[in-house]
């Protein structure tokens, strides 16, 4: 089946948080829609969704470029169509994208344990950086 790759819109929204929550990328302190609002205000053209035939979300990511690295976030293929080759284009998109906006390196963050997701990113070519991620919420969701 061939799905779109386009730009998110603001009527993807309850269908990319159901996807990410299928998926389970959402956690407790992240509100996946103050989330989405938050990526509309930097750099919207590089947060995509894949659409099939009926307009349905199928997939969606979020990119972004600050000047230094790329990153990745929120990439999420809905269940049944992991394996099929729709998170390798959609980060062959955001490669692109990114490499266009003249972005040298792209990270992006994978959970302690998530063997499968390591693998798949791995099998594209990404390796450990062997650095360790820090964080400190500075506005809370909840």
């Amino acid at each position: 089946m061939q799905h779109v790759i386009r730009p998110f819109a603001r009527p993807d929204t309850e269908s990319v948080v159901a996807l990410w929550e299928a998926c389970g990328l959402v956690r407790p302190w992240n509100d996946p829609r103050r989330d989405i609002e938050r990526k509309l205000t930097v750099q919207p053209e590089l947060f995509l969704v894949a659409v099939d035939a009926d307009d349905l979300v199928v997939g969606a990511g979020m990119a972004g470029f600050d000047g230094h690295r790329g990153w990745v976030n929120y990439l999420a293929v809905r269940p049944d169509l992991q394996g099929s080759g729709l998170g390798r284009t959609f980060m062959r998109e955001f490669e692109q994208r990114l490499a266009a906006m003249g972005c040298p390196k792209l990270n992006l963050q994978v959970r302690a344990g998530n063997e499968q997701v390591l693998g798949f990113y791995e099998s594209l070519g990404y390796e450990p950086d062997h650095t360790v991620s820090l964080g400190k919420r500075l506005i809370p969701d909840a």
